[in-house]
């Protein structure tokens, strides 16, 4: 970096503060504080505390929304302000996205459906963004040619991974199971990265799912699965529903017992029915969504529940972007 160029610098909004506050730490990295200041009405003012000209700055926002901030009032909060940063001369803005919200509307599936994972990206590019980095987005294919800037999507698939094999003890005859048809890349992905760690042979499988006019059915499993652990695998828990029709189908088929992995849980509820369900032994999240699980939550699942933060990860890209380091090696093992 030239000594007379600014220093770069994490920028959060209040409803991502823990989150930037982590990565800052990660990336070692300093803050560039904002004001804040809400109106009657709903309205609000952004603006950057102190000179933002010249700065490449890292705006971290999740999009997971609570009945306080819904989604869509986080991804305009996140737009007024990226467009402040550009406004007041700032020289990179990039954003980065642990939970990107509205992408699962990736292509049209019915006549005259919108393609809203692609106006969100075209509302991030007009707002000023010039770059954004995200993890385990629903269709990473969709992702990439929504975009005109440069963008990293990030896996937690090698966290998972280093999780299981260092922390979690699943077992020596493990399966992974993808919950639908749809999810069969990633779960096999993830079943090369944990075969090839552990040094033996780990099997595959996958839950049939049909979903017609908002009615979901479907169950069959197909895989190896009698008297092995399986993993089941998923990049996002809503409801829970999904997740928890795989592990019945695994424990029907002879699982000894199910474990479930699944990157972005935007909705407490659905974490809560995946804890209360006899069929899941234990469950792995990430902390993409911020601090929206409640601690009472965290303590009640106990043993059951493992939280892993994403802010190494995304400090850790953030320290190579800087380095001009390739930023590839996280995504095939951890810690890299």
């Amino acid at each position: 970096m030239h000594p007379n160029h600014p220093p770069p610098a994490i920028v959060g909004l209040s409803e991502s503060e823990p989150l930037a506050s982590a990565i800052a730490r990660e990336a070692g990295l300093g803050r560039l504080p904002i004001e804040e200041r809400p109106f009657d009405g709903g309205e609000f003012k952004l603006r950057p505390l102190e000179s933002a000209r010249g700065r490449s700055l890292f705006v971290v926002q999740s999009l997971a929304g609570t009945d306080e901030a819904p989604a869509s009032t986080r991804l305009l909060r996140l737009l007024f302000l990226l467009q402040s940063l550009r406004d007041t001369g700032a020289d990179a803005r990039v954003v980065l996205l642990p939970y990107f919200a509205f992408a699962r509307k990736d292509r049209r599936t019915q006549l005259r459906d919108p393609v809203t994972s692609r106006y969100v990206a075209e509302l991030l590019e007009a707002a000023g963004a010039s770059g954004l980095i995200s993890l385990d987005v629903h269709n990473p294919a969709a992702f990439d040619n929504a975009f005109r800037i440069p963008t990293i999507h990030l896996s937690a698939l090698p966290m998972l991974v280093h999780h299981y094999l260092n922390h979690a003890a699943p077992g020596p005859a493990l399966t992974v199971v993808s919950p639908d048809m749809g999810g069969i890349k990633r779960a096999q992905l993830f079943r090369e990265q944990l075969a090839a760690q552990a040094g033996g042979e780990v099997g595959l499988a996958f839950v049939e799912k049909r979903r017609a006019r908002g009615i979901v059915s479907g169950g069959a499993l197909a895989g190896e699965i009698a008297g092995r652990t399986a993993i089941v695998l998923d990049d996002l828990c809503a409801t829970g529903g999904t997740l928890i029709r795989a592990a019945a189908a695994c424990r029907a088929g002879g699982a000894t017992s199910v474990l479930v992995a699944v990157t972005h849980t935007p909705l407490v509820a659905g974490v809560s029915t995946l804890i209360a369900a006899e069929s899941i032994s234990h469950i792995t999240v990430t902390d993409s969504v911020g601090a929206l699980l409640p601690s009472a939550l965290l303590r009640a699942a106990d043993s059951r529940l493992s939280l892993l933060p994403v802010a190494p990860l995304f400090g850790q890209t953030l320290r190579r972007m800087l380095t001009a380091e390739p930023v590839a090696p996280l995504l095939e093992r951890w810690p890299a």
